[in-house]
């Protein structure tokens, strides 16, 4: 019985692209008893597996947690899967605001001792005593009033790109540390105020609204399903938005945007921009802000030191990592030395930037395509982008899968890039002018838009 993955991401990637589904990118959670974690595990994957979904999840004593990326054609019948257990019987699945068919290509199911790492002792307060849920319109409301407090129970590096007005942002790197944090600054008002949090989904404040009520806070309210239902209620809706900026997402996408403000800047040179790159160098992989512009000159590197490094041969990049710790003592969540621009724990409510439109319709006035539409055409992967050189309006590209010619149709993909297509014209491989690029060729041309190293380029048949 098959209880693991055997594709990598690459060759999932492929065969999304040329299943040409629509994908949907959602996630839940549910609090409760889980006798035996692992055969609960075991009989998801086996279910899941067949319905293609794929994503990160944790599962516990105490509930499960999951970020997933499923077919919309399989919805209900995902759905069905959850309805065999009682404590999962109509849970509400939070969608995102935007999909992307890449934002998961692994199906990894975890045993944990915790869904989320509180650093609480369960035993010592009522898990299920929690705070009153509060949909869009009701949290506009209590938000208005003066007596209100609210908090951002995510980390510094969530928060930093986006956040309610006038909130509180703990410049934490988990969410275990700003627990005491938030219970020491509030101590004087467990009476006198309404204690307002919120969080991506909804499950970190699950347990922290039942936390600060055993600590003697009276008034406490969380938002029910976090900031991507919110985002939902109040587009369907019509409200406005007191979230400003972009959601962080624990995905391939690393955000969605609920607003067009853009209040964070790229942490090298102090642009306007909000959106996270993790560092090429393997070594370091630090998440943190980064133009396009600063993407193009540092190729995706936060540092001079690890641009120096990815352009050593393989073999001396992995001696330098050899002996180190991972996890996140390597993998670091936005703080370095390096990053000038990194102003945590100084959030600002004002808006810096407008976001810039994205794709060809939205450029001439036109209403886009609803985001779960798919391209009505044929298309083979081709490959992906390497590099765009800003000045020259050139594009780099790997060739993967099959040959490309002068005269085909392209189609470049991505989810900030859009959907873009052109006719290849003129191409260049290896410093010389030629008609054919063969698999394994890195092929340059020009491109008349921005392209970014998540994209995509496919061919148009037919």
């Amino acid at each position: 019985m098959q209880l693991y993955n055997t594709l990598s991401a690459e060759e999932r990637a492929i065969m999304i692209d040329d299943a040409g589904k629509q994908r949907l990118t959602l996630s839940f959670y549910a609090y409760a008893k889980i006798e035996d974690p692992k055969k609960f595990r075991d009989d998801l994957f086996v279910a899941w597996n067949k319905l293609d979904a794929l994503g990160r999840i944790y599962v516990a004593h105490e509930g499960i947690n999951a970020q997933m990326s499923i077919p919309e054609e399989n919805l209900e019948a995902f759905r069905e899967t959850l309805e065999v257990y009682d404590f999962m019987k109509g849970i509400r699945l939070n969608e995102a605001v935007e999909h992307d068919d890449h934002s998961f290509l692994k199906l990894t199911i975890k045993v944990r001792h915790k869904i989320v790492a509180d650093g609480l002792n369960d035993d010592t307060f009522d898990v299920t005593n929690i705070g009153v849920h509060l949909k869009a319109k009701e949290f506009n409301e209590i938000l208005d009033d003066p007596n209100t407090i609210v908090v951002d129970f995510r980390n510094h590096y969530e928060s930093e790109v986006g956040h309610f007005k006038n909130a509180i942002t703990p410049d934490v790197e988990t969410f275990r540390e700003s627990l005491p944090i938030i219970n020491d600054q509030l101590q004087n008002h467990k009476e006198d105020k309404n204690l307002v949090m919120y969080c991506t989904g909804g499950i970190r404040c699950e347990k922290a609204s039942a936390y600060f009520k055993h600590q003697g806070f009276k008034n406490v309210f969380q938002l029910e399903g976090g900031i991507i239902n919110y985002a939902k209620q109040i587009e369907a809706e019509g409200l406005e938005s007191k979230f400003i900026g972009k959601n962080f997402v624990f995905d391939n996408r690393l955000g969605e945007r609920i607003t067009d403000d853009i209040i964070s800047q790229c942490h090298q040179c102090g642009k306007p921009c909000d959106n996270h790159t993790n560092c090429e160098n393997d070594g370091c992989h630090l998440l943190f802000i980064q133009c396009d512009d600063c993407k193009a000159a540092m190729e995706n590197c936060c540092s001079t030191e690890c641009l120096e490094i990815i352009h050593m041969p393989l073999v001396d990049q992995v001696r330098l990592r050899t002996g180190k710790q991972v996890g996140n003592k390597v993998f670091r969540k936005g703080k370095s030395e390096n990053l000038k621009f990194k102003h945590s724990g100084e959030l600002t409510d004002t808006a810096l930037a407008a976001a810039p439109t994205r794709g060809v319709a939205e450029q001439s006035g036109a209403k886009p395509a609803d985001i779960r539409q798919k391209i009505k055409v044929k298309k083979v992967l081709l490959g992906k982008a390497e590099h765009y050189y800003v000045k020259a309006q050139v594009g780099q590209f790997t060739v993967e899968n099959q040959e490309l010619k002068i005269g085909e149709t392209i189609l470049i993909s991505g989810p900030t890039t859009g959907n873009q297509q052109l006719t290849l014209e003129k191409m260049i491989v290896d410093g010389a002018e030629t008609s054919t690029a063969k698999i394994g060729d890195k092929v340059t041309f020009e491109v008349p838009f921005r392209i970014r190293l998540s994209d995509k380029i496919y061919k148009i048949l037919g």
